[in-house]
């Protein structure tokens, strides 16, 4: 996930410390059944049943944790409380809040044309279905190295991208991939991403030495991916859109909507620039409405609208406001416009973090989470080679586990931090290891924070676009062996741990002063 902000580093403190402690019958390994229960739902619903629903997927959590609730021993009350310990962690609140912010911001930027200048600057410079996954790509990586939250670009280039590509002809699935390997990408190299600053922080690394060390995974992960897209896109075929509708699209494309480039360049710019990503994307949001309104890409109805009952007080003499219209139809009473619509679409999921954060905290404190990398470092570590394999296989795991990438990161930093000081690695090593799984986990597995956030971006296009059918929505399955960079940056790091390239000692190089925030 991957915001930077102006609080001082400890509130990335571990979450294992302190508060109560779960005890279950079967030992320590029992703590991990909720989410376990979880994840082979989510497998069931998504791979088997190809059911790509949030809310089932919040009732397969929710099962878990009632069921688990049962292995728990003595009072349950430390077991509710700790579920709601998880539920208040910043780490997931902070997820939700950049969700909410990007999902308004990029309703407006829907709404204000930009996806029809995407479409008219494609299709004047040629860049044919082919070429725009890997052109996508390039441009998401970009834009989520200079905001530093993958989340939030997977909703922005979902909302925007996808449905340019998919009318251009691109494979949805395989753009949809690109979009979630970009973001990939800024979110481990973003010098303001919280997952960067959290692997620098927890490994005793300043983190400009971090991000300099990083570069060269990075880099090599981004090439490969690149090429990748690159192949699939001219081997891998679009979905048919209908002639009549691609045709009408086509010629209501128009070069203004570009405008919203400036918006986009708004919230990179202040991001940079070192604000918190709320703000950030703040400014993006009114940079956005401002265009909207000054070259008449939208109404002030069409960015927020009350639809009041006719019996409602001082509606009649105000029903003149553009935003405020009379209704008939007590069913139509409501707010609506473009930044509820942006809002509305991420609640189920917000829902379903919160409950997944709380089935986490479950077994951190039942202690599932500690017998496993105790095993790991007792049984696995046994020489460097074998402790950088052991720091790569575990934060892979811990990250495909606990769906916000943050939360596992802040979790498996001290043990990350154990198994590398027993040999000597310094923190950069450590903390690229650590960052690069914590990375590419989020965003590759159906209940991953990443992979979610631009699910549910993407159901909400079905209503954006009358062109644009259920049937172009992507199972969140079917995008696993697609994101190039995320596999290929997991598969950078066990090359380098198995020869070790860019290996470094403390004897090495020392990390300066580490950076707080």
């Amino acid at each position: 996930m991957s915001e930077a902000g102006d609080e001082p580093t400890d509130q990335f403190t571990q979450p294992d410390s302190g508060g109560p402690t779960v005890e279950f019958y079967g030992g320590r390994g029992m703590s991990a059944f909720p989410i376990a229960f979880f994840i082979v739902w989510a497998i069931v619903q998504t791979a088997l049943w190809r059911i790509g629903d949030t809310g089932g997927l919040i009732v397969g959590i929710l099962v878990g944790l009632i069921v688990g609730m049962f292995f728990a021993r003595g009072d349950w009350k430390h077991y509710a409380n700790t579920i709601f310990e998880g539920m208040t962690q910043p780490v997931a609140v902070t997820a939700i809040v950049a969700w909410i912010w990007a999902g308004m911001f990029a309703q407006l930027l829907q709404d204000g044309g930009f996806v029809g200048g995407l479409v008219w600057l494609a299709d004047t410079a040629g860049v044919g279905a082919a070429l725009f996954p890997a052109i996508t790509f390039v441009l998401a990586a970009v834009f989520t190295t200079g905001i530093g939250t993958g989340y939030g670009a997977s909703i922005a280039f979902v909302g925007l991208f996808f449905p340019a590509g998919v009318l251009l002809g691109a494979n949805p699935v395989l753009l949809f991939g690109a979009i979630l390997s970009g973001a990939i990408f800024g979110d481990n190299l973003a010098p303001v991403s919280d997952t960067t600053i959290v692997s620098a922080v927890t490994q005793d690394a300043d983190i400009g030495g971090v991000v300099a060390s990083r570069f060269k995974y990075v880099i090599i992960a981004a090439v490969l991916a690149f090429l990748g897209y690159v192949v699939a896109g001219g081997a891998m075929d679009g979905i048919e859109v209908g002639a009549q509708a691609q045709e009408i699209f086509l010629e209501e494309s128009d070069a203004i909507g570009l405008v919203h480039v400036i918006s986009m360049a708004a919230v990179i710019g202040t991001a940079i620039a070192g604000r918190h990503i709320v703000e950030a994307i703040s400014w993006g949001i009114v940079v956005a409405v401002a265009f909207n309104l000054v070259f008449g890409l939208a109404s002030p109805g069409d960015i927020v609208m009350f639809n009041a009952p006719q019996d409602a007080p001082l509606a009649g003499p105000l029903e003149s406001l553009p935003i405020l219209t009379i209704v008939e139809n007590p069913d139509a009473v409501g707010v609506g416009g473009s930044l509820m619509n942006g809002v509305a679409g991420f609640l189920e999921l917000s829902i379903l973090v919160l409950l997944i954060i709380g089935a986490a905290q479950i077994m951190i404190r039942g202690g599932a989470f500690d017998v496993l990398l105790e095993w790991s470092i007792e049984n696995l570590a046994t020489n460097v080679r074998n402790a950088e394999l052991t720091m790569v296989g575990t934060a892979a795991l811990i990250n495909a586990i606990i769906t916000i990438n943050t939360a596992a990161e802040v979790a498996i930093g001290p043990y990350i931090s154990k198994i590398g000081e027993r040999f000597n690695l310094n923190g950069y090593r450590r903390a690229n290891i650590l960052d690069g799984q914590t990375a590419a986990m989020g965003y590759i597995f159906p209940w991953s924070g990443g992979v979610l956030a631009g699910y549910s971006a993407m159901q909400q296009l079905p209503g954006d676009y009358d062109w644009f059918e259920q049937s172009m929505v992507v199972t969140p399955i079917d995008v696993v062996p697609y994101v190039f960079q995320g596999w290929l940056l997991v598969a950078v790091f066990i090359v380098a741990a198995l020869t070790g390239f860019g290996r470094e000692y403390l004897i090495d190089r020392e990390s300066e002063e580490v950076a707080r925030v």
